[in-house]
């Protein structure tokens, strides 16, 4: 017997294109992955890394776009972002475009809020989570190096939980950055 009511809430959701999503503590290398994956899949057309919107200033090292905290609420209020959360006491958003891309097959690699796992999973048809993690100790380095003032105090960062539940792929940030980018690849690709 088919479930039509499972039938129709999967059709509701946005698809065919799969939206993967990057989580994982400060420190644990997310936006150094996510680099060397965009540069190495840069010529493959099916696969989008969106710029998140953020209501903090741009650093080399992030695919953001900064606005201000006025231009975010304007464009939040018009509808232009799929997701908007707020961490930190900064506002972060997903533009309304992946929907296009989601719509017309195309994988949509986001670094995002695990809070806002949930809905992005119940609103896409195809979602991967990917958690990229590292050792307390390697994260207390790489946030000193960083000396981002944005970030706070480092001893506040490590307390958070940094456990993802419901992770699909996990990636030990550890080692070799070349060799962790191949592995955040391969989920991307779904190989």
């Amino acid at each position: 017997m088919t479930d039509l009511a499972a039938i129709s809430e999967l059709e509701a959701r946005i698809g065919p294109g799969r939206l993967v999503l990057v989580v994982g503590p400060s420190g644990a290398g997310k936006d150094t992955l996510l680099g060397l994956a965009q540069a190495a899949l840069a010529d493959d057309g099916d696969v989008v890394f969106v710029r998140r919107v953020v209501t903090r200033e741009a650093s080399a090292h992030e695919n953001n776009e900064q606005v201000t905290p006025e231009a975010f609420y304007a464009a939040r209020d018009d509808g232009a972002f799929a997701i908007d959360w707020e961490a930190h006491g900064l506002c972060y958003a997903l533009p309304r475009s992946i929907d296009d891309d989601i719509r017309a097959g195309r994988s949509v690699v986001a670094n995002i809020s695990r809070t806002v796992i949930p809905a992005l999973r119940a609103a896409y048809a195809d979602v991967v989570v990917v958690s990229i993690t590292a050792p307390p100790e390697v994260l207390a380095a790489r946030l000193a190096a960083r000396g981002r003032a944005s970030d706070g105090p480092i001893g506040d960062r490590l307390k958070r939980s940094v456990q993802t539940a419901g992770a699909d792929v996990t990636i030990s940030n550890v080692g070799e950055a070349d060799l962790h980018a191949a592995e955040l690849i391969r989920a991307i690709k779904r190989q």
